[in-house]
């Protein structure tokens, strides 16, 4: 494709002229590293690497320091001094920030619309978000299930402010989608899905390296045990509760059976549930890994558990899948939209569901060629999802908001 054409002095949209070709310039707007929202950092970082590769298109990570101020002093409780941080930060250091580079780029895309508070700083230069669910609004499209104080909703309602008057919406699932429109905070030909890519260090090849030091983070069992894995945070729409319900239940089935929980900690309510149910030296809990480990833990899995009761996509599903590592899932419509025929899927909340299925698939994946068969399932689906058509997509996207298409 021919180089995108634009003024030196930063267009608004539509604005052309042949008098000097240049790339279009690209702000990418990324979430505080060290709030260390793991999935946003993945989706910024897939989204500048393979834009490099788009011709017509140069993009720049736009991602300040988080200032410490009031965290840094030892004698205040920390939680509250770190959350009192962040707020000033997204709603007043960013924006300024991000106000005085509003001239260096032709178009800036958000990559978490819980940073759409950003959008009026811009002041009339097209923007994109990127979409990942509804979480953040809960609070105001349905108060009964999520009440918060009337000073979080007034924050909230900043943020949603910011977000409708986005030039276009990227939304990562056409369940996302479905969800916006439902609530009519974009109008359907301003929403675009482009679902999300596979890492490239998701493979089934082995990584000794990797590997082997995954290994080591496991207790020595015997070479029976069937490892069952979860992965992500300890959101309560991850029912982490029906997770330790399930993994008991079929302990009662699979002697053999033990879980592998990487990601945020265990809340104190699932800490007592687990010992409640007599399951805690049968669970190994790991913090967040890096890419290389991650893909080592999917492959070292039997299979995958996600509990979750809702979400904007389910990155860990075609991860996993991507790995060799079969995904029982929720039977939820963005669940089966990412794991496909290739994943299996069971009723939110029916404990007695989910360890039949994962009874069943177990006694079944002893064998060898359903074990194959399995793998070469969830591999030749995972494969559908790809950064680099992710990145090609968005950058189409661009290309239209601007009116260069």
């Amino acid at each position: 494709m021919d180089a995108v054409v634009l003024k030196s002095d930063a267009p608004l949209a539509g604005d052309q002229t042949q008098a000097h070709p240049r790339p279009l310039r690209v702000g990418v707007v990324c979430d505080f590293r060290e709030e260390r929202w793991h999935s946003m950092d993945l989706v910024a970082d897939m989204l500048l690497e393979n834009l490099a590769g788009n011709d017509g298109v140069t993009a720049t990570k736009l991602q300040p320091p988080l200032l410490r101020r009031l965290s840094r002093i030892p004698v205040l409780p920390q939680k509250p001094a770190w959350n009192a941080d962040r707020l000033l930060n997204r709603f007043a250091d960013y924006p300024r920030w991000l106000g005085r580079r509003r001239g260096d780029y032709d178009l800036f895309h958000l990559v978490d619309h819980s940073y759409s508070q950003l959008i009026p700083v811009l002041r009339g230069r097209p923007s994109v978000v990127t979409c990942h669910d509804l979480d953040t609004f809960r609070c105001l499209v349905t108060p009964e299930r999520e009440p918060r104080p009337r000073w979080f909703r007034v924050m909230t309602k900043r943020i949603l402010d910011g977000f409708v008057r986005a030039d276009h919406v990227i939304a990562v699932s056409a369940a996302t989608r479905d969800d916006l429109l439902h609530y009519g905070f974009v109008a359907p030909e301003k929403i675009t899905v482009i679902p999300n890519g596979v890492h490239p260090s998701c493979s089934p090849l082995p990584d000794p390296g990797a590997d082997e030091a995954f290994n080591r983070l496991l207790p020595k069992t015997s070479g029976e045990t069937v490892w069952l894995l979860n992965v992500g945070s300890a959101l309560p729409r991850k029912r982490l509760d029906l997770l330790l319900r399930v993994f008991a239940a079929i302990r009662r089935d699979v002697k053999q059976a033990r879980l592998i929980r990487v990601g945020e900690k265990f809340t104190e309510p699932h800490l007592r549930l687990m010992k409640e149910l007599g399951v805690e030296s049968d669970i190994v809990f790991i913090p967040f890994l890096e890419r290389d480990a991650l893909a080592a833990a999917y492959r070292r899995a039997t299979l995958l558990l996600h509990t979750a009761e809702a979400e904007g996509f389910g990155l860990p599903v075609i991860e996993a899948m991507a790995c060799g590592c079969p995904a029982v899932a929720s039977d939820i419509p963005v669940l089966r939209e990412v794991g496909g025929d290739a994943a299996e899927y069971c009723k939110v909340g029916d404990v007695e569901a989910w360890r039949d299925t994962v009874t069943r698939l177990v006694e079944n994946i002893s064998r060898l060629d359903t074990l194959r068969e399995r793998r070469r399932a969830s591999i030749e689906h995972a494969q559908r999802f790809s950064w680099t058509e992710n990145a090609r997509q968005v950058a189409n996207v661009y290309r239209r908001v601007l009116k260069l298409q």
